[in-house]
């Protein structure tokens, strides 16, 4: 950290203190150089993930828009809201995590599948057979033999 006082680039730490909740640090410091003292502060910086659709358009990770979703699959089953919004901060977790800022939504969607395979196994259906688009009869009996064999 330079020092504002003489430009020095080390100082040390002398107090830091969560300030806004957590959101930032507050770090009083102390040149190295110059002994004069300031406060710097902290954030986390969180980028937009960016999420390509199958169409190749690109737009911006929408929790909400996730949440719509898994709470159709989940429709009328013995999963809480808390559930869900607990699946959705992993998710979002390993989207910020990760070193890509842009996601594909078949990635997201494997996410959520995985999520959801053992949260509740008709949700899981329900949500693969929109995501995966099943086209008949056959493809839903292959998901749900896959699902049977684990």
């Amino acid at each position: 950290m330079k020092c504002p006082f003489c430009g020095f680039e080390e100082s040390r730490v002398i107090d830091s203190r969560p300030t806004d909740e957590g959101e930032r640090i507050r770090r009083r410091r102390e040149c190295l150089k110059c002994q004069k003292r300031f406060t710097t502060y902290e954030i986390i910086e969180s980028l937009p993930v960016i999420v390509i659709k199958k169409d190749k358009s690109r737009e911006v990770f929408n929790r909400d828009k996730l949440l719509n979703g898994l709470m159709r699959a989940c429709e009328k089953r013995p999963v809480s809201i808390d559930m869900l919004e607990r699946i959705i901060d992993e998710i979002e977790a390993t989207l910020q995590n990760s070193l890509d800022r842009e996601v594909t939504s078949e990635r997201i969607g494997e996410l959520v599948m995985d999520k959801l395979k053992g949260v509740d196994e008709v949700a899981y259906v329900r949500f693969a057979s929109v995501y995966r688009q099943f086209k008949d009869i056959g493809t839903f009996m292959s998901e749900l033999n896959k699902l049977l064999e684990k």
